[in-house]
């Protein structure tokens, strides 16, 4: 096998869902959405950057003619010392007011391109933290940390320097043209010849180059994408000595991402040439144009050498013009991309006059709900049933049988397809998610620990808790003991994912969180699966204490954790087959009986 045969199989391999390109016609109806984002600043720093660039556009339009007209044909061929001197300290005084507005122009700026880039980065982290659990499943992190990270890092520039550049640029032109064409229309319309040649320029690249900075993006995604995994999945990587293998497509996706990127930078920089080469003949159409004029008294040395000024300072907006428009190509590149996630609407949204409960006694309803996650295969099939409040329901069934499906429901991280389902009486749709979730808690198989200290993962579950409410519910649920012997008690810092703690440490640091939210509902999704037996012990106690007046759904396999359950419903392909005490499913000899008797089995093993 050759080595181009073996970096393709490798790179099948792996696959993430990734971005695609976003062909969306340029137009300025975007460009203006994106420039929305200036709209808290246009009573402060965009006024004041505004004015600088003002001051500084009209000082940069006298400088040459105060040069050319006034120092050399009516100060120095006349011999006018006293002109000549006044126009010496006039100009010194206006390069002096030229710096300060250039400075000031710089800061605030800046501090307006920031503000923006922290609006515009706030804005899409509060929005994609309110989309619905599909977005996340059908898009890799790595793709969303690039949007809401690079993309919009990428938008500084353009905020920064690009607005601001065009502004001044598009006046410093208009200003040009108009002085010229009244120092000598003839010598202005001789160098005008050579816009057609700049215009047909950027109308050639600009589809070619705005294509190039998406497949950028994309790259750059998909880069991101199988790092964070990586990084995420190191210990089954190595564990299963794929070192060689990942790094052979880390190294495939980051040629890609090079080439692609080399071929943006490439057609982006076919601009500076052809400006280059355009000033050029234009200067030559000017010397050669020009001296003519002057030999035949149809323009003076001073009108002369302030179209020189004037000229050099043409081709400095226009080549500056290339860039921001390269900085816009750049920019819609992103924010399209961007408002792509802000124009996602979440699956499941809250009601046009939400009902508050302040207070959830936690009867729930199912009534004939049915739900499918692709439109095809259906995970619920018309169930119905009753959980009272403060009672303790078990959830059993094989590998694909609904039992997450109807946490998911509880939740309202989906809504349901078919049927109702309501708490306390109110269908869920109507209820205010807020409310929803402030008392709702799941606690789950894989527990996430944040980094941080152990305080601060425990009071996550109530932000406004006090030390003392966070070491009760530690000690609540047995966490307390190990806390204390870590080296620095609650203040011990966790390592990411809390790596530093073992999988019962974590657990019960997920119960202390839970029971500190104090939930009226509270789901238990596999959350004892990967207890060691001498941790379920604890955590058995723990969970006495954590289910103790609450209701109380339990999704597990583990008999000690089910059989004291107030109901046990067996759930197979969506469908209640069974439901019942412990006491009661055993006597009937069915599916729950035939699960308890392989369990048992499996453990005499």
């Amino acid at each position: 096998m050759n080595i181009a045969e073996k970096k393709r199989l490798v790179m099948e391999r792996f696959h993430y869902p990734q971005d695609v390109a976003i062909d969306k016609p340029f137009n300025w109806r975007q460009m203006w959405r994106l420039l929305g984002y200036l709209k808290p600043y246009v009573t402060n720093l965009l006024p004041l950057s505004f004015t600088t660039v003002m001051v500084a556009t009209v000082v940069r339009l006298l400088l040459p003619i105060l040069i050319g007209v006034y120092m050399f044909d009516k100060a120095i061929i006349q011999k006018n010392t006293k002109l000549l001197t006044m126009l010496v300290l006039l100009i010194a005084g206006l390069y002096l007011l030229l710096y300060v507005a250039n400075f000031l122009r710089i800061r605030w700026m800046n501090m307006l391109g920031q503000n923006v880039i922290y609006d515009l980065r706030k804005h899409l982290f509060t929005h994609v933290q309110m989309l619905s659990h599909r977005f996340f499943e059908q898009r890799s992190a790595g793709s969303i940390l690039v949007r809401i990270m690079n993309d919009t890092t990428s938008l500084q520039d353009l905020f920064t320097n690009g607005v601001v550049n065009l502004l001044t640029d598009v006046l410093l032109l208009v200003g040009i043209i108009t002085i010229l064409l009244s120092l000598n229309v003839k010598l202005t319309i001789a160098i005008m010849v050579i816009l057609p040649i700049m215009f047909f320029i950027s109308t050639s690249l600009r589809k070619r180059i705005r294509a190039s900075w998406q497949r950028v993006r994309i790259k750059q995604s998909k880069l991101n994408s199988h790092l964070n995994e990586s990084l995420q999945g190191i210990r089954v990587t190595q564990s299963f000595t794929q070192e060689q293998e990942n790094s052979e497509y880390f190294h495939g996706v980051n040629e890609e991402n090079f080439a692609t990127w080399k071929e943006a930078v490439k057609k982006n920089a076919m601009f500076s040439p052809f400006v280059e080469m355009t000033t050029a003949l234009g200067t030559a159409i000017l010397i050669w144009y020009g001296a003519a004029l002057i030999q035949h008294d149809e323009c003076t040395i001073g009108e002369f050498v302030s179209f020189s000024f004037y000229l050099g300072m043409f081709w400095e907006p226009i080549s500056r013009l290339g860039q921001v428009y390269n900085q816009i190509l750049m920019g819609m590149a992103s924010s399209e991309r961007i408002f792509e996630f802000l124009d996602e609407r979440p699956l499941v949204g809250e009601a046009e006059n939400p009902i508050v409960i302040e207070h959830i006694h936690g009867r729930i309803d199912f009534e004939n709900v049915e739900f499918s996650y692709d439109d095809k295969r259906k995970a619920l099939k018309g169930i119905s049933l009753t959980i009272h409040p403060g009672e303790t329901v078990a959830l059993v069934g094989h590998t694909g049988s609904g039992k997450t499906t109807i946490a998911n429901l509880i939740s309202r991280f989906y809504d349901a397809t078919g049927g109702v389902i309501k708490i306390d009486g109110h269908p869920i749709r109507q209820i205010s998610l807020a409310s929803l979730r402030s008392q709702v808690s799941i606690v789950l198989q894989d527990t996430f620990i944040f980094s941080g200290t152990i305080m601060e993962n425990i009071r996550f579950g109530n932000p406004d808790a006090s030390d003392e409410d966070v070491i009760a519910a530690a000690k609540a649920v047995g966490a307390h003991d190990f806390i204390m012997k870590l080296p620095n008690g609650y203040e011990t810092e966790v390592e990411e994912r809390g790596n530093i703690l073992s999988v019962g440490q974590r657990q019960l640091l997920s119960f202390a969180r839970t029971l500190l939210a104090d939930p009226k509902i509270l789901i238990l999704d596999e959350a004892t699966a990967s207890i060691d037996t001498e941790t379920e012990l604890v955590i058995q106690q723990a969970l006495k204490k954590l289910l103790k007046g609450r209701t109380a759904i339990i999704i597990a396999h583990r008999l000690s954790t089910i059989r004291d359950a107030d109901n046990i419903i067996v759930l197979d392909h969506g469908e209640i087959i069974e439901q019942g005490t412990h006491e009661e499913l055993m006597r009937k000899h069915g599916t729950y009986y035939e699960l308890i008797k392989a369990q048992h089995k499996m453990l005499e093993v």
